[in-house]
């Protein structure tokens, strides 16, 4: 029999993924901050991986224990396995089930059994709909340092030797001020001794302008890259400079145009009725050595990488400048239709062969080089769950003394958090009420 639950009791559940998630949602200073401040008490389950040891959150009042039943309130990172859900308990984690994801709906659905409340952190956004509480800097900047070494260890199959080749992944580096010092290394080799002429001039391109844009664009600072205009990439390609990386950043003026002749592009309009649009971004992809994609995507949308494209670059034997995609997206034959297959951070690359679809571990073979790790932000734990922290803190509280037990139109909750409640005693809120269709299916 359960515990009966403790008002202001926070539990903090253990990560349980895989071997590499080893964030947490709160830090043990934030969670001491927390109870000096506010009265807050909190259990943090054992785990022999989280980057901050159970020793540390004793050390600042939490309990340390198995078992969350006595915390109403539970926060966490990725997705809980559907056994560990308790009754009538709110949780608080990236469920990844606004898209209707089936691989998650069972464990919607278990939630639905058991009267649970659902709070996703992607839904906490403020009145314009920005996001408040995310990785996403951290998912921009390891996937960044991960495609360079992806690309480094690709080329020199190949017989290239290049600064990249000293690039390491983001988990071996663990921290990102490591990681940026290393990539600025990088990038001085670069500026003294040249890149081989056979990758020049090198151009890096990012998809998308959010926080995870911005976090691959931090790690372009480091290596000093220059950034040119979409417009500007034919002119380059003729340069042929070897002593400079270049970046680019593409937005969606630059990947999608209106399929009626004579229509402008309008960006509310494409949002609104992207069928109106078709992909264009092929035209970019001759002068790109590496991609980066960054964007928010779903079946409305346009591709960027089509499997039938990186067929025709290869074909005959060809093959085309771009010599690697990072795609920290990480959609499953989405905006890079490449994509076949999420990866983890020990292993977070395969070959893509275009002409039989199949795919090779590792970064030798014929096809496109690809990196699809699917939770990048756990290479970094202890910055990110810090950054994270910072963020998640002033929702705590009144989270913790929220009674979850009460009617929904009676049940205080600030704007963000309430946006973000996808159940709510068992029951779809009305802006998810779509969902009910995907958990049937």
């Amino acid at each position: 029999m359960d515990k009966q639950p403790r008002p202001a009791c926070i539990g903090i559940r253990r990560e349980d993924k895989n071997v590499w998630e080893r964030r947490s949602p709160l830090i043990p200073e934030q969670v001491g901050q927390l109870i000096g401040e506010h009265n807050l008490e909190f259990t943090v389950q054992r785990s022999e991986i989280r980057t901050f040891s159970d020793a540390e959150y004793r050390e600042v009042g939490a309990e340390v224990s198995d078992d969350l039943s006595g915390c109403p309130v539970v926060l966490g990172i990725k997705e809980i396995p559907e056994a560990a859900f308790l009754p009538r308990h709110t949780y608080i984690f990236f469920s990844h089930v606004i898209k209707g994801q089936h691989y998650n709906m069972p464990m919607l659905r278990r939630m639905m059994e058991l009267g649970c409340s659902l709070i996703d952190y992607e839904k906490m956004t403020d009145e314009a709909g920005r996001r408040l509480v995310f990785f996403g800097r951290f998912a921009g900047i390891a996937g960044m340092v991960d495609t360079l070494a992806g690309l480094g260890e690709r080329l020199e199959t190949r017989g290239l030797q290049t600064p990249f080749s000293r690039v390491r992944l983001a988990h071996e580096y663990g921290r990102v001020d490591l990681a940026k010092a290393a990539i600025a290394e990088v990038g001085r080799d670069i500026v003294e001794q040249g890149l081989p002429a056979e990758l020049s001039p090198f151009v890096v391109g990012v998809t998308g302008y959010g926080h995870v844009a911005k976090g691959a664009w931090e790690m372009l600072d480091a290596l000093g890259a220059t950034e040119v205009e979409p417009v500007d990439l034919p002119a380059l390609a003729a340069m042929g400079d070897r002593g400079t990386a270049y970046r680019v950043m593409f937005r969606e003026e630059h990947m999608v145009e209106p399929k009626e002749v004579g229509h402008r592009f309008d960006l509310k309009e494409y949002y609104g009725r992207p069928e109106l649009y078709r992909s264009d971004f092929a035209d970019h992809l001759p002068y790109l050595s590496v991609l980066i994609n960054c964007i928010y995507w779903d079946e409305r949308y346009p591709r960027l990488v089509t499997k039938e494209w990186l067929r025709q670059a290869f074909a005959g034997g060809g093959e085309p400048k771009l010599a690697a995609i990072g795609d920290i997206s990480c959609d499953i034959e989405g905006s890079i239709e490449a994509t076949v297959k999420a990866t983890e951070p020990g292993e977070p690359f395969y070959v893509y062969h275009p002409e039989t679809g199949t795919v090779r571990d590792g970064v030798e073979g014929d096809g496109m080089l690809l990196m699809t790790v699917d939770n990048l932000p756990c290479e970094l734990p202890f910055d990110a769950s810090r950054e994270f922290g910072v963020a998640l803190m002033p929702f705590v509280p009144s989270i913790a003394r929220a009674d979850f037990g009460r009617p929904l139109e009676r049940l205080d909750l600030p704007g963000p958090i309430r946006r973000a409640l996808i159940l709510h005693q068992g029951r779809l809120t009305p802006e998810y009420r779509y969902l009910e269709k995907h958990v049937r299916e």
